[in-house]
């Protein structure tokens, strides 16, 4: 029996090349509609101190993953990553174990890599200027993202203080692409605002541009919203899981929108986008990503 690869997280984000992820996502999309990818909603369980286990699996005819992490709230005050965890990646067949993935680095690249879909089939044109809302761990796979597929946009970072911003920009100089620090309102000028926060109130409610497209990821529950009612309402809406929404998007879920209208990310791939309209495209993650990435990663091996 050959040895199991585990990797480490530089190795797996080696392993996850974004051009490569968004296009394993996006055949995992049609596979997870079609019925071809089984992805049942995630379990969570209790740990101390407030913090939870994660447990996503997802099935399909050549792979199944099970992603596992630890989300530990007091992490920060120990020194430590908030997040732990990894996603094991098994041949369909035979059952048997294949690679061993950084949980948090698959995470926050497919995550990024599904933001980079909804740019790619729901923005009006390639953008050239996109506005970051938040300056944390997704914020930073969301600009690796834009660095490898529009090499020298302007990436706007909006955090509570500028200097958080700054902080932030500094960080990650170097990756081909043009940072500012921001802290309040988006620059007009901005083609794609990307709220990547865990909010509890709106934090971004303009009336909605056919120019601009918005793109929620941060909030994960329903009591979480970074899109306000007048974004909401006024926007075409696609949602990446349309399943998990129901139950996760906030900013859809505290605006009351009517589920019956809201497209699905197949829906954008496949062009049922209305010409003209304002567009929002709400991310909340699901486990077929997570498979997606894992035949990503087996296919760079």
């Amino acid at each position: 029996m050959t040895s199991l690869a585990v990797l480490t997280a530089e190795q797996t984000a080696a392993r996850l090349p974004f051009p490569a992820l968004c296009d394993a996502v996006a055949a995992a999309a049609h596979d997870y509609a079609a019925g071809r990818i089984a992805s049942p909603e995630r379990q969570v369980l209790p740990l101390p101190d407030g913090g939870v286990l994660l447990s996503m699996p997802a099935t399909s005819t050549d792979i199944a993953i099970h992603k596992l992490v630890n989300v530990n709230p007091g992490n920060g005050a120990r020194g430590l990553p908030t997040i732990h965890g990894v996603v094991s990646a098994f041949d369909a067949v035979t059952g048997a174990p294949r690679l061993i993935l950084d949980g948090p680095t698959v995470t926050a690249r497919r995550t990024a890599a599904v933001s980079m879909l909804g740019i790619r089939t729901l923005a009006p044109a390639a953008p050239r200027h996109v506005a970051l809302l938040g300056a944390g761990t997704q914020s930073s796979g969301h600009v690796a993202a834009l660095a490898a597929l529009y090499p020298g946009i302007r990436v706007d970072i909006h955090s509570r203080s500028l200097d958080g911003a700054a902080a932030f920009c500094a960080r990650h100089e170097g990756q081909g692409v043009a940072l500012r620090p921001m802290s309040g309102p988006v620059d007009p000028a901005a083609e794609v605002v990307i709220a990547l926060t865990t909010s509890l109130a709106p934090i971004y409610d303009e009336t909605p541009r056919p120019d601009r497209l918005l793109v929620g990821v941060g909030a994960f529950k329903p009591e979480m919203a970074e899109f306000g009612p007048t974004a909401v309402h006024g926007s075409e809406l696609f949602v990446d899981d349309p399943a998990g929404a129901h139950h996760e998007a906030g900013d859809l879920i505290q605006a009351g929108v009517d589920w019956s209208g809201v497209k699905s990310l197949v829906d954008a791939l496949e062009g049922r986008a209305t010409a003209g309209r304002p567009r929002l495209f709400k991310s909340v993650g699901c486990a077929a990503w997570d498979l997606a990435a894992a035949r990503c990663a087996l296919g760079q091996g």
